[in-house]
């Protein structure tokens, strides 16, 4: 299940329309689960527990971490999990660290 800003869920379809664009897309999952399930396409793993403090990193650190340009304050992101609940909690925190 999919989490963004405006629209509360995303089908896989507008997900993939949306990967067309800049967007980039946060899989709160756990590395374990990852590993089980299958990593999605394009997508860079940041498990929930790590999140608040991802979000907070230096930019240089953040690349060096996770692979992958750290979006700023404005930059359009995209949780998922496996059934919602995480990526709903994903976008709370994001939000609440300044996020739009």
């Amino acid at each position: 299940s999919l989490c963004a800003g405006g629209a509360p869920s995303l089908s896989y379809q507008e997900l993939k329309d949306l990967k067309k664009t800049n967007v980039l897309h946060i899989d709160v999952r756990e590395r374990w689960e990852i590993d089980r399930f299958g990593k999605i396409p394009e997508s860079v793993n940041i498990p929930l527990g790590e999140l608040v403090e991802a979000l907070q990193m230096d930019p240089m650190e953040f690349k060096e971490q996770y692979n992958q340009k750290m979006p700023s304050k404005s930059d359009p992101v995209v949780f998922s999990c496996l059934a919602g609940t995480r990526s709903k909690q994903a976008l709370g925190f994001a939000m609440s660290l300044g996020f739009s």
